[in-house]
């Protein structure tokens, strides 16, 4: 039985990765799961400079999920070199970086420094606020996304996946443009803009008004922008937003996802990444799916 899949010349024991800022940098999460089973850990999003965040409360609950204004917080890409990347090289898995910014050329400082450090590719996180463009996120407009997946890939060491923001008209426009400029694959979906209010203090429960919701309630709106996606462009796949069981990764790679990342259930439960590498293969031997590439995008 083969789990194995490739993406962009890069090889994967198995499909599953933990999700950008769910994990750290496995460090904590080290101690409950065990990375050797993962396929990947995506690293935080990591900035050229170190980043406070924003003030708190920047993490609510809400029914089948949880709405986050972090604000990417990280110690910038000079520690996590120093720090992170020797703690990851000890486990028999894959290192993606997932990168950060607020102008283009913030981004390409952090890959410039990613260029000779042993990881084995970038995801860049496209839903930063662009400073140069009033705010806008870079994902939020095709010829943005474009501009700075080309620039990105002049800069690039490794391969190259642009994580795009759902919070647009059109997602295949976005994976389209994503392609054009030279993207080696895309990860979809990042978190969707929401809000929560406390009706008692009549006050915004975090602290920056709005934050990006995350688990089991984005599903569906995933699971259908990543089918949308797979069948606009032709560059790979990895598929996220609210998977708490294998039979969740299951759909998005019938989707048309060749690979899952496993976000916010990480809080919840720090095992789920190995249950859902551990149900995937359950479900292959109770259908007889030699090879799990025979259900990427298998759905009828």
């Amino acid at each position: 039985m083969n789990t194995s899949v490739t993406i962009a010349g890069v090889t994967f024991k198995n499909p599953v990765m933990t999700a950008s800022g769910t994990f750290g940098s496995g460090m904590e999460d080290g101690e409950f799961v065990d990375l050797n089973r993962l396929g990947a850990v995506v690293s935080k999003g990591v900035a050229n400079v170190p980043w406070p965040g924003n003030p708190t409360p920047r993490v609510a609950e809400t029914y089948g999920g949880m709405l986050n204004a972090i604000g990417l917080q990280n110690p910038g890409i000079d520690v996590f070199i120093e720090r992170d990347i020797p703690f990851l090289k000890q486990y028999d898995t894959k290192i993606i970086v997932n990168v950060c910014g607020k102008t283009v050329e913030d981004y390409c400082e952090v890959v410039d420094k990613l260029a000779s450090p042993p990881v084995d590719m970038l995801e860049i996180n496209v839903s930063c606020p662009n400073v140069k463009e009033g705010a806008i996120a870079f994902g939020q407009k095709a010829d943005a996304l474009f501009n700075i997946t080309q620039e990105i890939k002049k800069h690039a060491a490794q391969p190259v996946i642009m994580k795009l923001s759902p919070n647009v008209t059109d997602i295949t426009e976005m994976a389209k443009a994503a392609e054009a400029a030279g993207a080696d694959a895309i990860s979809l979906i990042n978190t969707i803009t929401g809000m929560k209010i406390d009706v008692n203090r009549r006050k915004f429960v975090l602290a920056n008004k709005t934050g990006g919701l995350s688990g089991p309630a984005i599903k569906p709106v995933a699971v259908r922008m990543v089918h949308q996606a797979a069948q606009a462009v032709k560059i790979p796949i990895i598929g996220m937003g609210g998977i708490a069981t294998a039979e969740d990764a299951l759909e998005f790679i019938l989707a048309g996802a060749t690979a899952v990342s496993v976000g916010a259930m990480n809080f919840v439960n720090p095992y789920t990444t190995v249950e859902v590498v551990d149900g995937i293969e359950e479900y292959m031997r109770r259908y007889q799916v030699e090879d799990i590439r025979e259900l990427i995008g298998a759905v009828e």
